[in-house]
């Protein structure tokens, strides 16, 4: 059973995303057109959970699922959609996961709405600081129930995705 922790930001997640990222470069070549640190670790001094989440950018959905055990080789474990439409999702590090990576087909909306929100939340520190408050509430009070902690932020993010996409205009 995973449990849910989040932690005060980790100066080492930029470098930890940078090793992954050129291992998912060397895995996958030319399918992959852009690799971004997204999530709460890619937000200087934002609480997160302490895992790296990796946003792929692909040519292509079936030209990816036929790379699954370059993937493998280097410790991703694909799960398929994994619940939203379009997306590939790959874990790493099982129950003590340490990485996890979405990958869309570019053009993809999910692309431009990850990179909003992340650039939002590095822009508008105020708004980080209460969404760290959040996130250790929904901690305690998901006990360790994945799905509970992501609905406990779900309006949140709702909220601050839609104005981060305003803010881009």
């Amino acid at each position: 059973m995973r449990t849910i922790t989040v932690v005060q930001y980790d100066k080492r997640w930029p470098d930890i995303f940078l090793l992954d990222r050129s291992l998912i470069q060397g895995a996958l070549g030319e399918i992959a057109k852009n690799i971004y640190h997204i999530g709460s670790t890619s937000v200087p001094d934002l609480a997160a959970k302490p895992v790296i989440d990796i946003l792929l950018e692909v040519s292509g959905l079936n030209e990816l699922d036929k790379l699954e055990p370059a993937m493998a080789g280097i410790g991703y474990v694909a799960r398929g959609e994994n619940g939203i439409p379009g997306r590939r999702y790959f874990i790493k590090g099982g129950d003590r996961r340490s990485h996890q990576v979405h990958a869309f087909i570019a053009g993809d909306t999910q692309i431009i709405r990850h990179l909003a929100f992340r650039d939002y939340l590095i822009k508008n520190k105020e708004v980080a600081k209460e969404y760290a408050a959040i996130k250790h509430a929904a901690a305690v009070i998901s006990q360790n129930d994945v799905h509970r902690y992501s609905t406990l932020k779900a309006d949140f993010i709702r909220h601050h995705v839609q104005l981060a996409l305003i803010d881009m205009k």
